[in-house]
């Protein structure tokens, strides 16, 4: 089994810039004129451009402001402060101090489509620090 991370931005090329720019992706390929495959990670991520206001997920329909999901998306980082910053300038918004725990470092930030992220810089073992 391998994943697929699909987000959906109700701007491709303001998506773009903003992923390529904040977390060092590159266009892997594009998929017509509303999707785009980002490459750089462990996972490809498709940017998928759906318009404010379509329907979403049962009664819903999209909306681009901050909102909460019981799913985020981690990026892990070698570099937490630079990392952050390189978010920062490229348009996301830093939500909450940098916080440390035994298994490393967190910030959580916003992108400008009002999906969640946490940098994550793991120190020592990393999450081995808590597994029991």
């Amino acid at each position: 089994m391998h994943q697929l991370i699909n987000i959906d931005v109700p701007d491709l090329d303001a998506a773009l810039a903003f992923y390529t720019r904040a977390f060092g992706l590159h266009i892997g390929r594009r998929l017509g004129p509303d999707a785009v495959e980002l490459l750089g990670g462990a996972a490809p991520i498709y940017l998928l451009r759906k318009p404010e206001g379509s329907p979403a997920a049962g009664d819903e329909s999209r909306r681009y402001a901050r909102h909460w999901s019981p799913i985020h998306l981690d990026v892990v980082v070698a570099d937490l402060d630079a990392a952050l910053t390189s978010a920062v300038a490229a348009g996301a918004r830093q939500e909450g101090a940098i916080r440390s725990a035994n298994w490393g470092r967190i910030a959580a930030i916003a992108d400008p489509f009002g999906h969640g992220w946490c940098l994550l810089q793991f120190l020592g073992r990393g999450y081995d620090e808590i597994a029991g």
